[in-house]
């Protein structure tokens, strides 16, 4: 049996950086992957070039049944933290809308910075291995693997959530919990796209590939971003970012028009006897296929000077309050979050630590805290730098 004082199940984001951090603290650390290659993620986020961070992080930017539960994490170890380790290692990095910063090059950058930083502080990365069984003592895990076993003093679970299953996503940190009679949150996909009823999906398909900008609201949430058509339904970052607060069964309305007051453009120019047919104006404002799937045809060929203030009202309403009931969400296999997740109540908020296993940890996408789209995940995987006993 091999012993050492750390053991971390996870080589993603988070479980790298606990395990630098345990490192750097002159503990002994293993960690332990049953996937073939470190960081999975890492590489394929951001489109291959990893939007790492944001340079605007708050708590009201992420998702928990304990709302307050992130701060001291957010407060303990920022952003700007991190930009300092990426400006350490040189790494170029830009900003894109709403702070979002990516790799210039790509998000091998970043895994490569993880690991060297794990050689460089004595971290062992074991690939290819399984966990069996987890079996607790008075002052230790045994850990029994299809390539071993061992034994630490701090068992720190980061084995992430269930989106995208096709990268190795597994339940297998929700068991741990339960296994240690530690709640667990019911999950749900995030920041995933939505699938639209059969009627709508046939409206609406032929639309696909086109973005248009748009406000997306429930009753709890709203945001200000591009929604995409496709094939199934409809994406786009606005469209993720609802999602994350979304329940089945509940509507979603679509302000097609954010920043125009439709009502006031058309009685303006109607009072200035322009003429020109509704469709004519109104492709100055959104697509044309669009427009014809939200509109009768009769009344896109009508003269403005021939609608009525009833109808511009009903017109306007239309396209600023779309409503639209979503089948559903495309699920875990195209999610990029998994909200949900351990109960953030049965963890200490400054170290990540059971409340009642010692020596017990839960951190990154595991726990029940969920980022918003545009670096905020990757900002809640960084604090894997805690403090490990």
């Amino acid at each position: 049996m091999t012993e050492t004082d750390v053991i971390i199940i996870g080589a993603g984001a988070s479980g790298l950086m606990c395990a630098i951090e345990a490192g750097k603290r002159g503990r002994r650390v293993i960690v332990l992957d049953h996937a073939n290659k470190a960081g999975k993620k890492i590489l394929m986020s951001g489109g291959g070039r990893c939007n790492f961070t944001n340079y605007f992080v708050e708590s009201n930017n992420f998702i928990s049944n304990n709302p307050h539960f992130c701060k001291s994490a957010l407060s303990r170890y920022t952003q700007w933290d991190f930009l300092a380790l990426i400006t350490r290692y040189q790494i170029p990095y830009h900003e894109r809308e709403h702070g979002q910063l990516f790799c210039n090059e790509s998000a091998k950058d970043i895994l490569s910075m993880l690991l060297t930083e794990c050689t460089n502080t004595g971290v062992s990365v074991q690939l290819n291995t399984s966990i069996e069984n987890i079996e607790p003592h008075a002052d230790s895990f045994h850990i029994k693997t299809n390539q071993g076993n061992f034994k630490s003093q701090s068992l720190v679970v980061a084995t992430g959530g269930l989106s995208i299953p096709k990268m190795g996503a597994s339940p297998f940190g929700y068991k741990v919990a339960q296994q240690f009679g530690i709640s667990v949150i019911p999950t749900r996909a995030g920041l995933v796209p939505f699938s639209l009823q059969s009627d709508d999906k046939d409206k609406f398909s032929p639309l696909s590939g086109i973005a248009v900008p748009c406000i997306i609201s429930n009753q709890r949430q709203s945001f200000k971003e591009n929604m995409l058509f496709t094939h199934r339904g409809i994406s786009g970052p606005a469209v993720l970012q609802i999602s994350s607060y979304w329940e089945l069964g509940e509507e979603i309305t679509i302000n097609l028009l954010p920043d125009v007051t439709l009502e006031t453009e058309l009685k303006l120019k109607r009072q200035v006897k322009i003429k020109n047919r509704l469709k004519t104006i109104l492709d100055f404002y959104l697509p044309k296929r669009l427009l014809k799937c939200l509109l009768p045809e009769v009344l896109l060929n009508t003269s403005l000077q021939d609608i009525s203030d009833r109808q511009i009202i009903l017109i306007a309403e239309l396209l600023h309050k779309w409503t639209i009931k979503p089948n559903g969400t495309e699920g875990y296999r195209t999610a990029e979050v998994t909200v949900g997740g351990v109960d953030c109540q049965s963890l200490s908020s400054k170290t990540m630590e059971s409340k009642v296993v010692p020596g017990l940890y839960f951190i990154g996408e595991v726990v029940d805290v969920t980022g918003w789209l545009g670096g905020y995940n990757f900002q809640w995987a960084w604090f894997g730098i805690i403090m490990v006993a």
